[in-house]
């Protein structure tokens, strides 16, 4: 389960593949249909590269990424002359998350964990290529949470005092000498301190849909409440200015969306900087604060806007690509900007913007060589009305040869959350499941972020109940395209969209033809009662939402389609791994227990080196080459 408190937990499964492995694969390619698209094979699906961060290295002459092109994600820098890329790590089972390199020379940090047990150390890796672990111990987790502005130290945290509190550190950049900064003894979420090193930034989660600012003085060593109000609002620091005297949020106070504020410290004077009719995701200032950046959550597909950031003024951002744009950084010189983009058709890749000239460069091209472009499909936004009139947004990916003379089958896929948003980018498992005949509808279930609070907090305590009733009602939808077969329809998701995918299969059993669960949650009860400690600042948040294991028992026990598996008569598809701190393996064993003994068709996955994602290509490509043969096998007309 992901929270959708946490910017790092949001989430919709991005699964990415395999390269180099067409001897494990489905038949050679063939043509299908329509004689000018070719259908892929997974492993040539697999041989597209997933890249994510990117942070410049202090000559500007490389940007740091993550990339799983060797198999499992490892540190690679990108020359900024676009003449190709050097691999730093060469981790073969862990997957390696970098987080920046130095401000002054080319060390680097990156975390990792161990087999997806989220408990993530933070290592240095050295100019010689050694690494050297800045939090070691065991059964801890630690977060990098910045740089200090004169470069000389970091600051990180971790809760290896008390599992469910991390305290602050901060650590010198020579020697690796760290003090406590912070002892936590709250549970607040730490978000950034401040340039002077005098104020430390948290956000207080008081219910789902509500939330505070609270600032630390170290110097006095009190916590300011800055955002004092009445009912349910969402305030979320964003980033001190680079003088200390101010801040920038977002809040939703008095609108439907978050729109971006900066307020003065002193004075308390408060301005909006950017009130779009979508939400304001996120705002940085580079290093010196010549320019603020903010990305814009616009219908699924995050947007940029630049501004002066002593002025505030808005600056033409010329030239961009379209697309979803990600992991935004500044150079330290503020001279250029660089940041992922992909579209339904082409994975992400890393891009250079020079402020100078206004010109954009692309460094990377990481979709597959094998595949054309043109053979993948672009996701559409389609909106339509559920079982009680409100409006349901997703976005629909339509096989080439789908039409009224060849209806074809169609899974509604449910993004992970509770929370989540299906967005406009790319998607391997969706495009290679459209491009083996398969509509995809990546529907955006009432409770998905993006739309506004009232459709976000549309499903409290409501959950496998009005949200599955918006699945089944895009059923009609789909239908409605007259390409789709009305007996054909699945659903697939993960994590909470693997919830929802047995609540479908129990609470609705005659609704769709197959179900497939990705480490979804079958027991509401033993869920709440084991998360993880690290989610301790969000545990009474998720009790308001979904239900106290304790005093909402018998409600919890009601949504959970582990007590009502005997409803269960479609075949169903559970994938595991063994090591998800979130969704225990308990949860995937016991409603494949229960259905089995039904006699239910039911096949089930469990990787013992994995957790609450599948890092590991060699793995995805067992567990998507499974899933589509699953789908082959009952979803095809002749087996019907």
């Amino acid at each position: 389960m992901i929270s959708k408190y946490h910017s790092q937990f949001v989430f919709l499964v991005c699964l990415i593949f395999l390269a180099g492995c067409r001897w494990a694969d489905r038949p050679a390619a063939k043509v299908n249909s329509s004689p000018a698209i070719k259908q892929y094979t997974i492993g040539q699906f697999l041989a597209t590269t997933q890249l994510k961060g990117s942070s410049f290295s202090p000559d500007k002459s490389k940007i740091l990424v993550s990339s799983d092109e060797e198999g499992i994600d490892n540190a690679f820098a990108i020359l900024e002359d676009g003449s190709g890329s050097v691999q730093l790590t060469d981790s073969k089972a862990e997957a390696i998350q970098v987080q920046g390199y130095f401000p002054h020379d080319e060390r680097f940090l990156f975390l990792a964990d161990r087999s997806g047990n989220e408990l993530d150390h933070l290592y240095v890796r050295e100019m010689d290529g050694t690494q050297t672990d800045l939090t070691p111990g065991s059964g801890l987790q630690a977060r990098f949470l910045g740089w200090a502005q004169d470069g000389k130290s970091l600051f990180l945290s971790t809760n290896e005092r008390e599992s469910h509190y991390f305290d602050i550190y901060e650590v010198q950049v020579d020697g690796y000498i760290r003090n406590m900064i912070y002892k936590d003894e709250m549970g607040y979420e730490f978000h950034e301190v401040s340039p002077d090193k005098q104020t430390i930034a948290f956000v207080r989660t008081n219910k789902r849909d509500d939330s505070d600012i609270l600032l630390y003085n170290q110097h006095t060593n009190s916590m300011r409440h800055l955002t004092t109000h009445e009912g349910n609002v969402e305030y979320k620091f964003q980033v001190f200015s680079r003088d200390s005297q101010s801040i920038y949020y977002t809040s939703n106070q008095g609108s439907e969306f978050s729109y971006l504020v900066r307020e003065h410290l002193l004075t308390g004077r408060r301005e909006v900087v950017l009130k779009p009719n979508w939400d304001v995701m996120f705002a940085k200032l580079s290093h010196f604060g010549k320019y603020l950046i903010a990305g814009i959550n616009r219908d699924g597909q995050t947007v940029l806007e630049l501004f002066d950031g002593r002025t505030i003024q808005r600056l033409e951002l010329s030239s961009l690509p379209k697309g979803d744009i990600t992991s935004v950084s500044f150079s330290g010189d503020e001279s250029m900007m660089s940041f992922n983009a992909s579209t339904s058709r082409t994975p992400g890749n890393v891009y250079v913007y020079d402020f100078s000239t206004e010109a954009v460069r692309r460094l990377t091209w990481t979709l597959n060589p094998e595949i054309n472009e043109r053979d993948l499909v672009d996701g559409e936004v389609v909106r339509f009305d559920s079982f009680d009139g409100l409006n349901i947004p997703g976005i629909l990916y339509k096989p080439h040869d789908a039409s009224p003379d060849n209806k074809v089958p169609a899974l509604v896929l449910v993004h992970g959350g509770p929370g989540g948003q299906s967005r406009v980018e790319y998607h391997e498992l969706i495009q290679y499941l459209v491009n083996h005949g398969y509509a995809i509808y990546a529907i955006n279930n009432r409770g998905s972020s993006g739309y506004g609070k009232t459709f976000f907090t549309a499903d409290d305590r409501r959950h496998g109940q009005a949200d599955l009733d918006d699945c089944v009602a895009s059923k009609s939808m789909l239908i409605d395209t007259d390409y789709i077969d009305p007996e054909r329809i699945g659903i697939i998701g993960g994590s909470y969209g693997g919830y929802m995918t047995l609540a479908a299969m129990s609470f609705r059993p005659n609704e769709f033809a197959v179900g497939v669960d990705i480490f979804g949650i079958s027991n509401w009860v033993r869920t709440l009662q084991n998360m993880p400690p690290w989610w301790e600042p969000l545990r009474e948040s998720l009790y308001l939402e979904i239900g106290h294991p304790e005093h909402d028992r018998d409600y919890l026990e009601s949504i959970s389609p582990l007590f009502h598996a005997d409803r269960i008569v479609r075949p169903l598809m559970v994938l595991q791994g063994a090591n998800d701190p979130r969704v225990g393996k308990s949860e995937s064993d016991d409603i494949v227990a229960a259905v089995k003994g039904k006699g239910v068709p039911v096949e089930y996955l469990v990787f013992e080196d994995e957790g609450h994602k599948f890092h590991k290509k060699e793995n995805r490509l067992v567990a998507y080459r499974s899933i589509l043969s699953f789908l082959d096998r009952y979803l095809k007309t002749e087996n019907l």
